[in-house]
C-alpha cells in the first residue's frame, strides 16, 4: 500500500464498494505442480506477452486470496471485513464476517488470511486486521464443525495486538512459509519518514518481518522456533526474521527453494524488491537508513544490509505491490520470473528471479497486461498465480 504522502491513501479512500457479481467457475482442483527437480531446466520465460486474465467474480474492495491445504476452495479476503469462500463449481458463501470489529479504509482494515499446514485436520487459520482503535490484530479462528464452509466466530484466540502510532503502513499479511512457520509482515508504524524509527529498532516488531510458531506454550500464546535469527539475543526480539522494511505490501516464498520475495513501498523516490535467500538468516534491508539504494536518514545506520534486487521511481508508479516467482508451467513466458505490479499503474512485469539472485540483468520488463489498483497477488497448491484488484475484479493468469 501507499506511503502516507503519496496519492494511494486519496485514491483508496474514493473508491466506492464493488457491487457483487456472478462468478465464473474458478478452476481450482487438481494436483500440485511438483517442485523442480535436478537436472530440469531452469531457464526463465521471455516475460514478453503469452498471458491473459481469467475473472473468477466481482468482490468489494478485496485485498488478499489464498488457498487452503488440500485444494478446491479459494477465499478471497475483502478490506471491509469479510472472508469469501469460493467453490470449484462456482459457488460463494460468507466464510467468516469481522466487519464489526475491523476499522477499514485508506491502508487499515482485514488484510490477509493463512491456514495452517494441518488445516484439513485442525480447521486452524490466521487473519491479520485492523482493530476499532486502530490497531493490529493477529488472531486465530478454526472451521466450524458444524459446517466447513464457514468459521467459528466464538473460536477466536488472539495472538498479538500490537499498537500502530499512524493510520498507514500496516503491512499486513500472514503466510506460512515453507517450514511451516507462520510469517507476519509489519509496516514501520505510518507517517512518513520513520519518524519514531521503529524499523532500525531491534525491541519494536514494527518495521518487521516476524516468523512464529503459532501454537500456544503455556501462558505464552505463541512459540518462537529455536532457528529464529534473534532467538538468543537479549537486544532484538526473538520473534523477528526480516528488519529494516517500510511497508512490506505482500512477500513470498518461491516455491522452488524457499527464497523470500518482498515488495517495500518506497517514501519519495524509488519503490525496492528485496530478496532474501535464507528467511531465518537475519537479514536487514535498510530502511529508514536508506530508500532504496539512495541514503535516506542520516541518523540511521544499517549495518550489513542488503541491496535490492531492483528499484523503480516515479516514471513507473508510487507503491509496489509484491507478487511471486512464477513456477506454473502452463504461462511459458513467465516461468521462472517474479510478478509484480504497481498499485498506481497498474502494468503487470516481471524480472528474470535467476539472474536477480546471482547479480546478474533483471531483465524487468511489462506484460502488456493491465490490472487497475492491484492489491496483492496469490498462488494456489497446483502453482498457478492469481491477481486481485482493490476495484472488485480477482482474476487467474492462464496462457494465450
Amino acid at each position: 500500500m501507499a506511503r502516507i504522502n503519496s496519492a494511494v491513501i486519496v485514491i483508496l479512500a474514493a473508491l466506492a464498494l464493488a457491487a457483487c457479481g456472478e462468478k465464473d467457475e474458478p478452476n481450482v482442483v487438481g494436483p500440485p505442480v511438483p517442485p523442480v527437480g535436478p537436472g530440469e531446466p531452469t531457464d526463465t520465460g521471455s516475460g514478453r506477452g503469452g498471458v491473459e486474465l481469467e475473472g473468477l467474480g466481482e468482490f468489494d474492495n478485496p485485498v488478499h486470496l489464498a488457498q487452503a491445504p488440500g485444494g478446491a476452495p479459494l477465499y478471497v479476503v475483502e478490506q471491509t471485513g469479510r472472508i469469501i469462500r469460493l467453490t470449484p463449481g462456482g459457488d460463494e458463501n460468507v466464510f467468516l464476517n469481522l466487519s464489526g470489529k475491523v476499522k477499514a479504509g485508506g491502508e487499515q482494515g482485514l488484510l490477509s488470511v493463512a491456514f495452517s499446514p494441518d488445516y484439513e485436520r485442525s480447521g486452524r487459520f490466521y487473519v491479520d486486521y485492523t482493530d476499532t482503535q486502530g490497531n493490529t490484530r493477529i488472531v486465530e479462528y478454526r472451521r466450524s464443525r458444524k459446517d466447513p464452509r464457514r468459521a467459528e466466530k466464538t473460536s477466536a484466540r488472539v495472538l498479538m495486538r500490537v499498537a500502530q502510532p499512524f493510520p498507514n503502513h500496516n503491512g499486513g499479511l500472514l503466510m506460512f512459509g515453507p517450514d511451516d512457520r507462520l510469517y507476519i509482515g509489519f509496516g514501520d508504524g505510518g507517517s512518513g519518514g520513520d519518524p519514531q524509527r521503529t524499523a532500525q529498532d531491534g525491541n519494536s516488531l514494527l518495521g518487521k518481518i516476524l516468523r512464529i510458531n503459532p501454537r500456544p506454550q503455556g501462558k505464552e500464546a505463541y512459540r518462537i522456533p529455536a532457528d529464529n535469527p534473534f532467538a538468543g539475543d537479549s537486544d532484538i526480539r526473538p520473534e523477528i526474521a526480516v528488519i529494516g522494511v517500510r511497508n512490506p505490501w505482500r512477500f513470498s516464498f518461491d516455491r522452488r527453494g524457499g527464497a523470500l520475495w518482498i515488495g517495500d513501498v518506497g517514501q519519495n523516490a524509488l519503490e525496492e524488491i528485496d530478496l532474501v535467500p535464507d528467511p531465518t538468516s537475519g537479514a536487514n534491508l535498510g530502511w529508514s537508513a536508506f530508500e532504496g539504494t539512495e541514503r535516506f536518514n542520516s541518523d540511521q545506520e544499517a549495518p550489513g544490509a542488503l541491496d535490492p534486487v531492483l528499484t523503480y521511481g516515479r516514471d513507473l508508479g508510487c507503491s509496489i505491490t509484491g507478487g511471486y516467482v512464477v513456477r506454473d508451467r502452463a504461462l511459458e513466458t513467465l516461468y521462472g520470473r517474479y510478478l509484480y505490479a504497481d498499485f498506481c499503474q497498474g502494468q503487470l512485469r516481471s524480472l528474470n528471479a535467476n539472474a536477480a539472485a546471482t547479480g546478474g540483468s533483471t531483465d524487468d520488463r511489462s506484460l502488456g497486461v493491465q490490472v487497475p489498483s492491484v492489491s496483492s497477488f496469490a498462488e494456489d497448491e497446483r502453482g498457478r498465480i492469481y491477481a486481485v484488484s482493490l476495484d472488485g475484479p480477482v482474476y487467474r493468469l492462464v496462457a494465450e
